[in-house]
């Protein structure tokens, strides 16, 4: 049963309000528009199949949120062309191209200045004034794309969603899209929604073409996108822009173009190749059509490559990882994960007012039992934790309460002095009484237990032993075990085989660096120490410090049984992931 809420109901005041609000922000940040070049917008165009060659005034073409109207003027361009050399009246354009075009924006400057661009196009392309009037007022909109009133279907919906978070999002609206929107799960961005209504929207046949984050391919919160995707329609091309400049302005995740089509099941193409800048991208058009025709055949030496495992459900999609997918699921299917083999993965403690709680281990002035040594990224120097002195004030107590103000009067002097700060925190406001907690609670115990960290985001593995010394901070991934020498574990975790599972799974960020995140090392397969002998044992504890990593995968891949071929496999995508965090 569908409960989603219709888009013609009217809105509340406090909705109207926050739309009003959105629509006059001055602020790129806060509207989240991130602009896109022109070589990256011709790509896109042709890739779905919106060229001048075609009768595009028989077809319908929507833009969600045409910013400045990169998308949205060059499709202008290839329809006034396509019209004129259709041999029909420019006396019947109004009527013809009343409906070939929407375009939806929200802000307000952006949306007039596009529309006095836009009527300049058309001037300059033989329509007259009148019949220009009447199409840009009729094809532009004004107006929250998500919440908008748009009737028919389309058969291109094309452009560069905006990149928000739910947190920049006021609450009544959030609440609005929540009522009508499946898709919005954990913490995704506005631009996952875009995608849901832009896909209900496609005409049968149609295509729908995005530059955008890749983000939701992979990570948690695009589960349900995948999902639609893989019931309803299907995944035509993928390139995944990890070195490209294609913006105006800086990102910090990858972008990547994804055409998606409401079609019947074809192959899928994925560009691996020639993808450095956004001229480069012309060759890689070129060669994904081709192969999409059935000109070329599809290989990785070309760039382009045929996926054999279609992406389905809510699955992470390894679209970039073609080279290893088999070697992959064959570990996942004989070895169970990495905390089903007894390893336990948690994080270090976010405090929500790091510069309170954290500070020079001396001098905290705080009693002794009210503070550890903390761990810090910095501080995992090679196989090693070496301690940079910080510590963090800790207000638990073992038992896991709150330590009492009246029992250690130094600590409550110093929360007292910061209460301000402290109670400012959205964690203290929702628990006012408690207002001096860290966002996380603090394990004592665990200081003291011997662990491996892991610095979040990283090139390469690292993978830092310490023997009891130190609390993690909040940027350090922790594991932990009963059953495993940690020596040895630190060996696995350090070896092509646990990069090949990270980097499979992990969203890159600027530069090519991977997130070490729980998500993704719970996703490392991992032998069980009970079927390890003890020669082995005693080599992978040899080579868990070692410098030199092919010394540590020469002991660590025979554990996987991997054959030669897949021994090179795994090695190869492992020193591409290293090599892109080297060259930042």
């Amino acid at each position: 049963m569908n409960l989603l809420l219709p888009f013609d109901l009217p809105r509340s005041g406090a909705v109207a309000d926050a739309v009003r609000t959105l629509s006059d922000s001055g602020s790129l940040e806060a509207r989240g528009a991130v602009f896109t070049k022109s070589g990256i917008v011709d790509a896109i165009l042709d890739l779905c199949g919106y060229t001048a060659d075609f009768e595009l005034w028989r077809r319908r073409f929507l833009e969600p949120a045409f910013g400045d109207g990169e998308f949205l003027l060059a499709a202008v361009s290839r329809l006034s062309e396509s019209f004129k050399s259709s041999g029909a009246s420019m006396a019947d354009a109004t009527h013809l191209l009343s409906d070939a075009i929407r375009g939806v924006e929200l802000h307000r400057p952006s949306f007039e200045e596009t529309s006095r661009r836009m009527a300049a196009s058309l001037m300059e392309n033989g329509f007259d004034s009148e019949t220009t009037e009447r199409l840009v007022s009729r094809w532009l909109l004004h107006d929250d794309f998500l919440l908008a009133d748009i009737q028919g279907s389309f058969d291109f919906v094309v452009g560069n969603p905006p990149y928000v978070r739910q947190e920049r999002i006021p609450a009544p609206l959030l609440k609005s899209y929540r009522s009508k929107y499946s898709t919005l799960y954990d913490r995704a961005d506005l631009y996952v929604l875009f995608y849901e209504r832009g896909l209900d929207l496609l005409a049968v046949d149609g295509a729908l073409g995005f530059i955008c984050s890749n983000r939701w391919v992979k990570n948690k919160y695009g589960g349900p996108l995948r999902e639609k995707v893989s019931n309803g329609f299907h995944l035509k091309y993928y390139i995944d822009l990890e070195r490209a400049d294609v913006f105006h302005s800086d990102v910090i995740a990858y972008p990547a173009i994804t055409i998606v089509t409401r079609s019947p099941a074809d192959r899928t193409l994925v560009a691996l190749g020639n993808r450095d800048t956004a001229t480069g991208l012309d060759g890689v058009i070129a060669d994904l059509t081709a192969a999409a025709k059935g000109s070329c055949a599809p290989t990785t030496s070309s760039g382009i490559v045929e996926l054999a495992e279609v992406p389905s459900r809510r699955d992470p999609w390894l679209l970039d990882a073609p080279g290893i997918l088999s070697v992959l699921r064959k570990l996942e299917h004989s070895f169970p994960s990495l905390e089903a083999a007894g390893g336990k993965v948690g994080i270090g403690v976010a405090t929500g007012a790091d510069a309170v709680f954290i500070g020079d281990f001396d001098e905290l002035p705080v009693e002794k039992g009210r503070k550890l040594r903390l761990a810090m990224a910095a501080d995992c120097v090679g196989t090693e934790v070496s301690w940079g002195g910080k510590g963090i004030v800790n207000p638990y107590l073992e038992s896991g309460q709150l330590a009492p103000m009246s029992d250690f009067p130094s600590f409550a002097n110093y929360m007292e002095r910061n209460g301000e700060v402290l109670k400012k925190r959205h964690t203290a406001c929702k628990q006012p009484s408690k207002w001096y907690k860290t966002i996380d609670r603090i394990y004592p115990r665990l200081t003291a237990e011997p662990k491996l960290l892991i610095p979040d985001i990283k090139g390469g593995a690292t993978v830092a032993h310490d023997n009891g010394l130190c609390y993690p901070h909040h940027n350090l991934y922790v594991v932990t075990s009963k059953n495993w020498n940690l020596r040895a574990l630190q060996a696995v975790l350090r070896s092509s085989v646990a990069l090949m599972f990270v980097a499979a799974y992990s969203v890159r960020m600027s530069g090519g660096f991977l997130r070490f995140q729980a998500q993704y090392l719970r996703r490392i397969r991992c032998p069980l120490w009970s079927d390890i002998s003890e020669a082995e044992r005693t080599a992978l504890v040899e080579v868990s410090t070692a410098g030199d990593l092919n010394a540590v995968d020469s002991v660590v891949f025979p554990l996987f049984g991997l054959t030669d071929r897949d021994a090179q496999a795994v090695s190869a995508y492992a020193d591409e992931a290293r090599v892109k965090a080297k060259g930042q």
